[in-house]
């Protein structure tokens, strides 16, 4: 259940965080922001270039696209 509700939260995210023109720094600060005030624990975002990374989890987008937000969770 709880992996449910953070895969959807992070759809929210996904949809808030297209904002492409937006500098990749502060998008990932606003974007750990709200998965700490939803009290989301144990994972880590990284910045990477666009198209980079295949099969990981994408909540946003920045520099005009040509960048992803990955979040990826950490192992317990």
């Amino acid at each position: 259940m709880r992996a449910l509700i953070i895969a959807s939260s992070l759809c929210l995210l996904a949809g808030q965080a297209l904002a492409a023109g937006k500098d990749c720094e502060e998008l990932k600060a606003e974007i750990a922001a709200k998965l700490d005030a939803k009290g989301v624990t144990g994972y880590s975002l990284e910045i990477v270039a666009q198209g980079t990374v295949i099969g990981a989890q994408v909540v946003g987008r920045c520099e005009m696209g040509s960048k992803e937000i990955l979040y990826v969770r950490q192992p317990f």
